[in-house]
């Protein structure tokens, strides 16, 4: 394969999307970091050294051998499960929000779910790449289907539905893609169904956010509050917002507003029109990663920018649509704006590969 340029455009975006995010979770959480740390910068700080780690990450993979990621996907499948498993045990997995996701590592901890998204894209990508003509083989689509769903199911004893979801949409979306006969996807929506028929039965509070989705006035104070309190962020924010920095909801308002409904902030302080640039620069990153899955020949490099591609917008999708009200609240970061280290630091590694196969495209950048 003959290397050209990395897509420049795309890069810098990436660096300003950063910058903005870091903007944004000061902005966000400065109230409450200020009331619990006595400091208004802690999350920012703590933010910025893991956008650091992540662009120098990213920077690794724009320039590592792409051929070396392919060889160790095993590897890195295998490990991302392991450290699954090992977040379980009590002592090392670090309980927050009632979810023991995190491996703490002093201050700091690290959440392994984030770090299977992109593990079991890269496995799915190689797989397809050698094997894509045999899932019309029931036998061949057990086996994928096996390994996405033993991924989902560490993730959900945690339980960390939100990161599972866009897992398993993301595999979905990637199999869509590669032929798979549409008998097996029926199949798929059966079980789907019934699972979340019995993930629902199983924990109570997961009825009330779906009951709250539908009625939030319903429990204004407890399961409808986020919901109810990210509405009022952006209904009155009008066009252009209320300002940088002058939000109202950050105080103690809106629950952990740095978090996954930064959106909210996003748009009570810039308006629509903040809003709705931020939407169109995601959209933008997105379908510019499709375009790189279009105009590569490497089967291997087409199937892994698509699966980044799509995992990106189901994540992206389903954070704003939870902050608007359109679906039920679970807990999705928005990609490099919300506030979380994993969050950040894995991005930017997708979009390391990202730009990394964009080298081997000959498309105007």
């Amino acid at each position: 394969m003959v290397k050209h340029q990395i897509h420049k455009k795309l890069f810098i975006l990436i660096i300003v999307l950063v910058i903005f995010g870091l903007f944004m979770v000061y902005s966000a959480s400065n109230v409450v970091a200020m009331y619990r740390f006595n400091d208004k910068a802690y999350f920012l700080k703590r933010q910025l050294i893991f956008a650091i780690v992540g662009i120098a990450l990213m920077i690794i993979f724009i320039h590592i051998d792409i051929r070396k990621i392919y060889q160790a996907t095993t590897y890195i499948y295998l490990v991302a499960l392991l450290l699954l498993i090992l977040v379980l045990i009590p002592g090392i997995g670090v309980v927050r929000g009632g979810a023991r996701s995190w491996i703490g590592f002093g201050s700091f901890s690290i959440q392994p779910a984030e770090f299977m998204k992109l593990a079991i894209i890269l496995l799915i990508a190689k797989y397809l790449s050698n094997n894509h003509k045999d899932l019309k083989k029931p036998l061949e689509f057990i086996k994928i289907f096996v390994l996405i769903i033993s991924a989902f199911g560490l993730i959900m004893l945690q339980p960390d539905f939100g990161t599972g979801l866009v897992l398993v949409i993301s595999c979905i979306l990637m199999l869509f893609n590669a032929g798979t006969p549409i008998k097996y996807f029926l199949f798929l929506i059966a079980i789907g169904l019934i699972g979340i028929i019995v993930l629902i039965a199983s924990a109570p509070y997961r009825l009330e956010r779906v009951l709250a989705f539908l009625d939030p006035w319903r429990d204004p104070l407890g399961s409808g509050f986020q919901s109810i309190q990210a509405l009022f962020a952006i209904a009155p924010s009008g066009l252009f917002g209320l300002g940088y920095n002058h939000s109202m909801q950050k105080h103690f308002f809106l629950p952990e507003p740095q978090n996954d409904f930064i959106f909210a902030i996003i748009c009570e302080e810039f308006g629509l029109i903040g809003g709705v640039i931020i939407i169109g620069i995601f959209l933008y990153i997105i379908i510019e990663t499709i375009k790189i899955s279009l105009h590569i020949d490497n089967k291997y490099l087409k199937f892994l920018s698509l699966g980044i591609g799509l995992s990106l917008f189901t994540q992206v999708a389903i954070n704003i649509s939870v902050v608007i009200g359109l679906l039920p609240v679970t807990g999705i970061t928005l990609p490099i704006l919300s506030y979380g280290g994993s969050s950040l630091v894995l991005t930017l590694i997708f979009f390391g590969i990202i730009l990394n196969i964009s080298q081997y495209t000959e498309e105007v950048k």
